[in-house]
């Protein structure tokens, strides 16, 4: 038998090289479309953040807008967008009511105790769970949690009955007292955060070139706590100044009122309400909290660096 040849395989075909411009064009096409891509893309954000911005920014406006107008404008049906031919009457009446001025004098007085106060325990206590460890510190720190879940009208009465027995009910201290153990269990979570976040070798590191630790923890570590701080003043604030239900529970005397409470006697007091001197009530009692936001803004961000400058 004669062998049959066994015909050779045909050679594999090879890729035929990609000229090195042309791969260049289709890196620089991919390129450009990524940042045509990505300039749409924040377009479109810058669009939304401008739409929402003025959306937050209107009710503001408008509370300004119509502490300027007189009432006979106020109750047209057509809204007058810009104060032209505006007054200052609303600001006036505001400004020579004393009862506006004593109920400031209250609000300032509880902002103030709460805020030391609020600050100096929930500052202790977040320092206490992030830096030790004790017996009890779990269920302590679940505690917290499970205080801010009860609602706060549940405890309405045994608070007015606690103050009433201590004889602080229309008292500032009274309202104090209750803001600061409303405000605490959140204001301790915030600031264990902070704390939590600092390395404790920071403070190590400074005792090891000389330092006590409470040198070391004080001109080191406290430096970067500084905006947890101002973060948890910030709320204490707020709450305390904007607070209305609490307020309206302890301080049953009219001459007791918190600034909440003066704005809502304000539209009650008379049977048709003069909307633009409560929106010249609003405005004033808005600036406090603007004065307090300028301080403490440049104090934010001055602590971020604070304590990583050794000076």
């Amino acid at each position: 038998m004669s062998a049959v040849a066994t015909p050779a395989p045909a050679p594999a075909p090879q890729d035929t090289p990609v000229p090195v411009a042309v791969r260049r064009r289709a890196r620089v096409k991919t390129t450009e479309s990524g940042r045509a891509q990505s300039r749409r893309s924040r377009r479109v954000l810058g669009i939304v953040a401008v739409v929402l911005a003025i959306l937050w920014v209107f009710p503001i406006y408008w509370m300004i807008n119509s502490s300027f107008l007189p009432l006979n404008k106020l109750q047209t049906t057509r809204p007058t967008f810009l104060p032209i031919g505006g007054t200052i009457s609303n600001f006036r009446q505001v400004w020579n009511d004393q009862t506006f001025w004593d109920a400031m004098k209250i609000s300032l007085i509880v902002v103030v105790i709460v805020l030391v106060a609020a600050l100096i325990f929930a500052f202790l206590a977040a320092l206490a769970v992030s830096r030790f460890r004790f017996r009890g510190r779990k269920a302590f720190i679940l505690t917290i949690l499970v205080v801010q879940m009860i609602p706060a009208e549940g405890l309405f009465i045994s608070q007015y009955r606690m103050l009433d027995g201590w004889n602080l009910v229309n008292t500032a201290m009274g309202l104090a007292i209750v803001y600061t153990a409303a405000i605490l269990p959140f204001t301790i979570w915030m600031l264990r955060g902070f704390v939590a976040g600092v390395p404790i070798e920071l403070e190590e590191a400074g005792m090891v070139d000389g330092l006590s630790r409470t040198a070391a923890f004080f001109r080191i570590t406290f430096p970067l706590l500084a905006p947890g701080l101002v973060a948890a003043g910030v709320y204490a604030f707020l709450q305390a100044w904007n607070e209305y239900t609490l307020a309206l529970v302890v301080m049953t005397d009219p001459t007791k009122h918190t600034l909440p409470l003066w704005l809502q006697g304000l539209v009650e007091s008379n049977r048709a309400t003069d909307w633009g001197v409560v929106m010249a009530g609003s405005a004033l009692i808005a600036v406090p909290v603007i004065a307090f936001f300028l301080i403490v803004q440049n104090k934010m961000t001055a602590g971020l660096v604070a304590g990583a400058v050794k000076g």
